[in-house]
């Protein structure tokens, strides 16, 4: 399978559209009012939904079952990132009651205590490796990526936190491949503001890992 990527926290509409020029796979919205990059600073859930690409994918910090399945809706998401503390019982009512066409990504916030997978994975279709923080992500800090190949990952996963330019290549080094990478703070002039510039090189360098695989 192919590496993927995907691009998240953006808020500016002429990026997007050049971003879909781009055919990236991923586009990351983020819906947690607390973050830099909350996507309604400067994006209407309707502009949201007119952006035609199947790979739009809506950032929610503990928000409320009815809050996620009404910006699903509104903004036709394709995917739902669960980024928060959300429990079994949550991501249960919520595959009931969310379009069965839309996926849902469950994040796995790694520390020093290491991997943790969650226990309702039944209910989801992709998890997501980020550095725990008190802020839910967005700390542009890795984790130690070998990490990965100590434990058995049951469903593709998303490699998140601190994804750079400088460290990309150590992806050659881990046995244990994600299906995507999910870059955010990296690839910025400021919070929100990418660097497409910087977008294109990590593109181009996946382009080529793939070619090579």
């Amino acid at each position: 399978m192919s590496l993927k990527l995907k691009v998240c926290g953006l808020t500016l509409e002429n990026q997007i559209e050049d971003l879909i020029a781009l055919n990236t796979d991923f586009l990351g919205f983020i819906f947690y009012e607390k973050s830099p990059r909350f996507a309604l600073k400067k994006l209407s859930l309707n502009k949201l939904r007119n952006f035609e690409h199947t790979g739009k994918i809506g950032v929610f910090v503990n928000e409320s079952l009815e809050k996620v399945l009404e910006i699903s809706e509104k903004s036709s998401l394709n995917f739902v990132q669960l980024h928060g503390d959300e429990t079994p019982n949550f991501v249960e009512n919520l595959r009931k009651k969310l379009n069965p066409e839309i996926k849902i990504i469950k994040v796995v916030r790694v520390n020093g205590a290491g991997i943790k997978i969650p226990e309702n994975i039944d209910e989801i279709d992709f998890l997501l490796f980020d550095t725990d923080s008190k802020s839910y992500g967005g700390t542009g800090k890795t984790f130690p990526w070998q990490w990965l190949d100590n434990i058995e990952t049951p469903l593709p996963f998303f490699l998140s936190g601190g994804i750079s330019l400088g460290n990309i290549k150590n992806i050659e080094k881990i046995t244990t491949k994600p299906f995507s990478l999910d870059i955010n703070s990296k690839f910025e002039s400021e919070a929100g503001i990418k660097d497409l510039t910087k977008i294109k090189q990590i593109k181009h360098y996946i382009d080529n890992f793939n070619k090579l695989k």
